[in-house]
């Protein structure tokens, strides 16, 4: 069963595993889908099953991911899942070690690669939605001036706030309410700057 809670990863073989940027893709794909097998998931990356696959494992090594039930009726493909609802890495178990802060920072760039083009995708489809999704979205900037404890706060009570909304979703969405249900991506950063 996947796990309610977040995994907080503080290992560099870990931390290394999902800052390849074709595994943090299955990872999001994966995690979108719940459950999918690496066909399913080749279809969506756009890339050979037999890398798919391998990628899957390295995945499931680190304990990132682990085997679904098998939904089809040949039983013959593996089934995926995430171990956990999701994984977090604290700044706390990187900082003393020049390694794990390379990867974490090398992890951050991917991310953030990863967000901006699919932030793009969704500004070059934009008019392809119906009016009703593309008035939904929302994009905004704000520049307040916090202590970094405001901040840490800050991002808590959003987190909260996400999580509170994902887990409704999903429960609606397993009690069989999928009637106009999209993938929503929400991104947030919060990071102090000089100007």
């Amino acid at each position: 069963m996947t796990s309610p809670e977040n995994r907080r990863i503080t290992d560099l073989g870990t931390l290394k595993a999902i800052s390849h940027p074709l595994r943090m893709r299955l990872y999001r794909a994966l995690f979108v889908a719940r459950t999918a097998t690496a066909s399913q998931l080749a279809d969506q990356v756009d890339e050979a099953v037999s890398l798919v696959s391998y990628h899957l494992r390295k995945l499931a090594d680190h304990g990132l991911i682990e085997e679904a039930e098998t939904q089809s009726a040949d039983g013959r493909e593996r089934w995926w899942k995430p171990s956990s609802y999701g994984f977090s890495i604290q700044e706390e178990d990187v900082r003393d070690a020049p390694e794990l802060a390379a990867a974490s920072d090398a992890f951050g760039r991917t991310v953030n690669e990863q967000r901006v083009e699919l932030h793009r995708r969704f500004l070059d489809e934009r008019l392809t939605w119906s009016p009703e999704w593309r008035s939904a979205p929302l994009s905004s900037e704000w520049l307040p001036r916090l202590n970094a404890a405001e901040l840490t706060a800050l991002g808590q009570e959003l987190e909260a706030v996400l999580q509170k909304y994902d887990r409704a979703a999903r429960a609606a969405e397993a009690a069989g309410d999928t009637e106009g249900r999209e993938n929503v991506a929400v991104h947030l950063h919060a990071f102090p700057y000089r100007s």
